[in-house]
Order: structure tokens, then C-alpha cells, then sequence
């Protein structure tokens, strides 16, 4: 039996793959290849991570597919230099301020271009079989001792120990990308055992082993990730010490740890991300690691409203709902201006993320002032959009940053983003068709709140209203149409990028509260026309 499981075994390392991939490194039929034998029967041979994306990058190129589903904005800058990277098989730096979706541009090459492996079920270091050298696999298998001079992690003691229990028949798994995606937040508790790991005192309490014997070791973040991509956020943070271990991992590709010579290979792809103020101030990165991050990829902050916009839609977590693409507008304005203002601190920067919590928020608060108490879908409008301040963060430069100081210059900002949105929509409206408003105006009122819907048969409603205004019934039915069309053309945006757009579809159900939500709209672009036509006085449009 030895001798067979050795003449299989070199048999398997030294002969060609027997099958089609589909992936790099992944066979065609790889759910029906689920033990040790299976794989040795194939000759299964690994594919070394950086490789897998190369490979996998390049067939995507060929095939004109999405190559990074979900990254919107990036596709003129980012995304050329990640390409460039990728196939240069480097690791790689992201600098970029807070929200600029650099640890998503990690998760996502992790999940779209990492092939799934096949690993020994169970492993926590995302180990494979032919991790081992023919001759270590042979000796598990036939249960012996395997004399190491110098002790070197191939794979686990658990897994290790799972060959010797069922041999041939040791049960694998198919691990994706996602799943071998690691990602560590830089904080000064961490420690160098915590990525490289450590001898462990437990382990050789309870198994009576030697310090210097493989099974003593306990592996740390970096062979967690192993045949996968390690990310570690925000790096400067990192002190020297930790730093110099990682580079140790980046420069030889492996790692002796504490006094005991015990070596391993991560095998990994390595990420790392950095604020630019951290980036850039001296001795933050030590300059050998500094120098072994080959690419260092500038990212940065949405450069369109109709990007930002797309992030939005497709970052928040919103129960079923409907989003009007002028609430969207309205919202990414306002991000967007304190982006660009002297006001906020731009050092710190204004994460995407402020929109997209800024979007929940509205959602929660049509729920509570309408959607729950009348039993209708959610639909925010105009009115709802002051109670975004308590998810609005950013830092104040030029005031005090008070929160009475923030909340003034917020109230500014979503002033102006409801003026830009609201004249957006009446743009190229006849004059005449405003003076035939402000006379309709004149002796009368119309009464805006968050609990009054745009159709209600026992209470005031909008549509009530309106039929005392004929030409502002007019005006909102063109803008309206406008609407509509804009919300059509953003819905086909989103399939280019994968998003879904559960929320942004018009059905007959939204219509009433979506013409309410029009009808604030345009009642506030009348208070900034030139000339003026209404003012709004307590709940209340007037004529000016």
C-alpha cells in the first residue's frame, strides 16, 4: 500500500493536468472533484494566486466583460492602473481619502478574479493538498513522521492530521474568491503574532509537542489568507516593528517567526490602503515597504452627480421602497457642495458614504410621517430632506465646528441643492405660464406638510389642492413627464453597472405620492425663479 500511494502521488505532480479550465486553475467539472483522490486523479495543479488574476483579468479583457462589477467612476483612471497592476502581478497601495470605495476595489478583484480552489475542508489557512511536496503527502498518507531539519508550514497541523485519518479519501471544498478574502483594520493593538503567528504554549501543553515541531504553530492573519488577498486598511498606522514583518512576507515571500524557526509562505496577494495625509507624511511607511508596494493606485471621490448617484442607489441597505431620481439629485448635490466647499475641512474629506446613509435616513423618516400610519409605499420627498443632519458628517474649517455651526451650514447647502434640482425642472418653462401661476396665487394658499399625502379621500391631500390651481396643475403634469423620463434613463444606468433597481421602478402604486413629491418640488422652484413668484410662510406657499 505504500508503495501505491507513492507511485500515485508522483505520478500526479509530474504528469499533465487532465482536464479543461474554465477559470485559471479551475476544472470544468470541479464539483464533482470533491476528495484527495479525486484531485490526484486529475493531476491537479495549483495556480498561484497573482497568477489567477492575471489569467482571469486577461480573459475578461478578451471577452469584453465587466471586469470589476459594482466600482462606478473609476473607469478613466482607477481602473486602468488596477489593470496594469493586476497583470504586472503587483501588490498593491490604494491613497485615497475616507469613502472612496478603496477597500471594496479589494473585496471586489478578491471576488470576480480569484478562481475558486479546492481546499481541504475545514481549514482555516485555506489549505490544499498540493500545498505539500510529493514526498510530505506520500509520508501522511502512509501515517509516518516526517523528520524536518528546519520546520516549514505547508499546510496545518488539522489538516495534516486529516490526511493521516482518511487518506485518499480526505473530503476537499471549493473555495471561492469572497471567501479568501482577509481584511485587517491597521489599530496599535495589533500585534506582529497577530499577522505572522506565533508558537503556541496551549498547543504544546496539550499535545505534548516539541517548540520547534510544526504542530506547535499557530497561524496568524497572513496564512489565513493564504491563495487569497490580504488587505490591510490604512497601513501607516501600522508601528515599524509590524511593518518590517510585513515586509519580510513581500520581499522573500515568507516569514520565520518569534526566536523558533518555523517558515512559511503566505502565498497571498497584498493589499493596503492609506489616507493621503498619512501617505505622504515622512516615516509613516518605512521606505523598504514603501518601495516593495509596487503600484500605488490615487483613488478619489465621485466626479459626477450621476455617478455619486449610482453609488448611492447601490451601496444603501433600504427596505422596499421608492427613490424619485430628483430626491437622489437633490441628496448627491448636497454631498457634493460640501465636497467643494472652504467651509468643510477637505483634508478630512466627505466619505460617499454620507449619501448613502443620508439615503436610509430619508426612507426611515417617509416611513415614520407617512408610509407606516396610511399604509403606503415608502416615497421620500422634499419635505423629508432636513432630517438627513443626524448622519451628515463632516468637519468644520472656517467656524467653530459646533454642532449649531453644522447645522447651519448643512440648512445652506440643502437650500441650494433643492434651488439647483427644483430649477433644473423648470428650466425652459414659458414665462407666461409662471404669471398665470402667481394671479391663481393671489387671495390663496397651498398647504405642504410631511403627513399630508398626494391623494386622500377624508383628509386635505395635494390633489385636493390642486384642482383650485389649474395652471400649477398643468406645470407639475409637465414636470412630471420630465421626471418620469429621467427616472427611465437613470434605471437603464444602473443595468450598465449591475445595480439593482428595485427601487427606482414607476409603478401605478407610487404614482400619487411620486406626484406629491413633484408638486413640492415645483412649488419650491417657484420661490427661486426670477422674477419670484411664491413665498413659503409656515407650512404655507403664498404668493409673493
Amino acid at each position: 500500500m505504500a508503495q501505491e500511494f507513492a507511485n500515485f502521488v508522483n505520478r500526479s505532480y509530474d504528469s499533465k493536468p487532465k482536464y479543461s479550465e474554465i477559470m485559471a486553475g479551475l476544472p470544468e467539472d470541479y464539483k464533482q472533484i470533491k476528495t484527495l483522490r479525486d484531485l490526484l486523479e486529475i493531476n491537479y495543479k495549483i495556480v498561484d494566486a497573482k497568477e489567477q488574476l492575471r489569467r482571469n483579468l486577461i480573459s475578461k479583457i478578451k471577452a469584453k466583460s465587466v471586469k470589476y462589477p459594482g466600482l462606478v467612476g473609476f473607469d478613466n483612471d482607477v481602473v486602468p492602473a488596477l489593470d496594469r497592476a493586476i497583470l504586472s502581478c503587483h501588490d498593491i497601495i490604494l491613497v485615497g481619502q475616507i469613502g472612496q470605495a478603496k477597500t471594496r476595489i479589494a473585496q471586489t478583484i478578491a471576488d470576480t478574479l480569484l478562481s475558486p480552489m479546492p481546499i481541504i475542508r475545514g481549514s482555516i489557512t485555506n489549505d490544499c493538498p498540493m500545498d505539500l511536496p510529493p514526498r510530505d503527502l506520500i509520508l501522511l498518507l502512509e501515517d509516518k513522521d516526517n523528520p524536518m531539519i528546519v520546520p516549514k508550514f505547508y499546510v496545518d497541523s488539522e489538516s495534516m492530521e486529516k490526511i493521516r485519518n482518511n487518506k485518499l479519501d480526505t473530503p476537499i471544498e471549493w473555495v471561492d474568491g469572497k471567501n479568501r478574502f482577509k481584511y485587517v483594520l491597521a489599530t496599535p493593538d495589533i500585534s506582529v503574532k497577530d499577522l505572522v503567528g506565533q508558537i503556541d504554549a496551549i498547543k504544546i501543553a496539550r499535545n505534548g509537542t516539541e517548540m520547534y515541531e510544526i504542530e506547535s504553530y499557530s497561524p496568524g492573519q497572513l496564512m489565513q489568507a493564504k491563495h487569497g488577498l490580504f488587505c490591510i486598511d490604512e497601513l501607516p498606522v501600522l508601528d515599524t516593528r509590524k511593518q518590517v514583518a510585513l515586509l519580510s512576507v513581500l520581499q522573500e515571500g515568507r516569514f520565520t517567526t518569534g526566536a523558533y524557526p518555523v517558515i512559511f509562505e503566505p502565498k497571498t496577494i497584498f493589499f493596503a490602503t492609506a489616507n493621503p495625509i498619512d501617505y505622504t507624511h515622512s516615516g509613516k511607511i518605512i521606505e523598504p515597504l514603501y518601495d516593495r508596494l509596487k503600484s500605488h493606485i490615487q483613488t478619489h471621490y465621485p466626479r459626477s452627480v450621476k455617478e455619486e448617484m449610482l453609488i448611492i442607489i447601490q451601496e444603501a441597505k433600504i427596505p422596499r421602497s421608492f427613490i424619485p431620481i430628483f430626491m437622489l439629485k437633490i441628496l448627491t448635490r448636497i454631498v457634493q457642495t460640501a465636497r467643494s466647499s472652504n467651509e468643510i475641512n477637505q483634508d478630512k474629506g466627505v466619505s460617499v458614504r454620507m449619501g448613502i446613509h443620508c439615503l436610509e435616513l430619508l426612507v426611515g423618516e417617509a416611513e415614520r410621517t407617512r408610509s407606516i400610519t396610511y399604509d403606503i409605499l415608502a416615497l421620500p420627498r422634499p419635505c423629508d430632506v432636513f432630517s438627513i443632519e443626524q448622519s451628515v458628517k463632516f468637519e468644520l474649517s472656517e467656524l467653530d465646528d459646533t454642532p449649531t455651526n453644522r447645522s447651519k451650514v448643512l440648512k445652506n447647502f440643502i437650500s441650494n441643492s433643492i434651488k439647483d434640482t427644483s430649477l433644473e425642472y423648470l428650466q425652459d418653462v414659458d414665462p407666461s405660464i409662471f404669471d398665470l401661476i402667481k394671479n391663481e396665487f393671489l387671495g390663496k394658499s397651498f398647504q405642504v406638510s410631511q403627513t399630508i399625502l398626494g391623494s386622500n379621500d377624508v383628509l386635505i391631500s395635494y390633489e385636493t389642492q390642486l384642482k383650485n390651481f389649474s395652471s400649477l396643475l398643468n406645470l407639475v403634469t409637465r414636470v412630471y413627464s420630465r421626471v418620469t423620463s429621467d427616472q427611465e434613463l437613470f434605471v437603464k444606468e444602473t443595468e450598465k453597472y449591475g445595480i439593482s433597481a428595485d427601487n427606482l421602478i414607476i409603478s401605478e402604486s407610487v404614482q400619487s405620492e411620486l406626484k406629491a413629491g413633484i408638486v413640492e418640488l415645483v412649488l419650491d422652484g417657484l420661490c427661486f425663479v426670477e422674477p419670484k413668484i411664491l413665498d413659503r410662510k409656515e407650512g404655507e406657499y403664498v404668493a409673493n
